[in-house]
This record gives structure tokens, sequence and C-alpha cells, in this order.
């Protein structure tokens, strides 16, 4: 996660909160993107443009602060907060994603770690298309557990694929 927080950081350097503008379906598309991408690699096993699968996973979770961040403040017509909120409003919701990772270890018993890593893409890939069908309903949902569980479920299998490919 540090690794993460860091690059977040430097990109806010570079290109500020830009992403404040993001409406949910644009993030959701952003964030199916980087997944497809790392399912591809992996599937064709080799790279044209010379980068690989855990970067992606890296964006995938900095993507996915970045929507529980949209969640909680909504969507912005212009860059509306500075970079030290940005990282504030960043280290609370990597907080919330880690606390809620401990708490399924304990009950999974930390089944993550014998996991392929390509069935965390698939995963992920799954809650980005619950997320879309959500979007699609207008949050009227039935029983789901709506898009914020599925950011977090995206955010930590993308931890457990970092870790494993680091």
């Amino acid at each position: 996660m540090e690794e993460c927080r860091s690059l977040f950081a430097k990109k806010l350097h570079d290109y500020k909160a830009s992403w404040r503008i993001l409406r949910p379906q644009s993030l959701t598309d952003q964030l199916f993107i980087k997944a497809k991408r790392i399912r591809s690699l992996e599937i064709k096993g080799t790279s044209l443009v010379g980068e690989g699968i855990r970067p992606e996973f890296i964006a995938l979770i900095n993507y996915g602060i970045v929507g529980l961040i949209q969640m909680e403040r909504g969507f912005a017509d212009t860059v509306d907060i500075d970079n030290e909120e940005a990282l504030k409003l960043y280290d609370k919701h990597a907080q919330q994603a880690l606390e809620l990772m401990k708490r399924k270890n304990h009950d999974y018993d930390e089944a993550w770690r014998s996991m392929r890593v390509s069935s965390y893409t698939d995963f992920i890939l799954t809650k980005i298309e619950r997320i879309k069908e959500i979007e699609d309903l207008a949050g009227a949902t039935l029983v789901s557990e709506g898009v914020e569980s599925n950011y977090m479920d995206i955010i930590n299998y993308a931890v457990f694929g970092a870790i494993k490919l680091g």
C-alpha cells in the first residue's frame, strides 16, 4: 500500500485531483480497462507496450480508492480539492479497505494465499460487471451489497495480486 500511495501522490503532483471530474460510469470503465488488460496479458503472455500485470493491479487499487472517494464526495465539474485533502481521503479509504481485508482474512483463513493470480483478475472483472449492473439499475437493487462493497473487494483482490507478483 505504501507503493500505491506513493504513486498516487506523484500523480497528484503531476495532475492534481483531476479524477474528481469522473462520473461513476467513467470510473467503472477505467477499472474495466485495467482489469481487461490484465486478463489479456495473462492469456497472451506478452505485452507489446512493455508494461506488466503488476502495475495494472496497482492502478486498480488506486482507482478503487478513487471510486470510494467519489462515492463519498460525488463527482465535480472541476478539481475541487487540493492534494493534501486528496491524500487524507486516500488514507481514510485505504485504511477502511485494509480493515475489511483483515476481517475477511480471519473468516476465510487467508485462502487468497493459495489462489491463482488469474482468479483475482476474474473476480475483479466480475465485481466490475456487478457495478455496471448496479449503475444501470440506478442503485435500485434487491439484494446487492452495493457499489462500495464491490470497490472494496476490487481493491483487496488487486492487493493480493500485487503481493503475489511482487
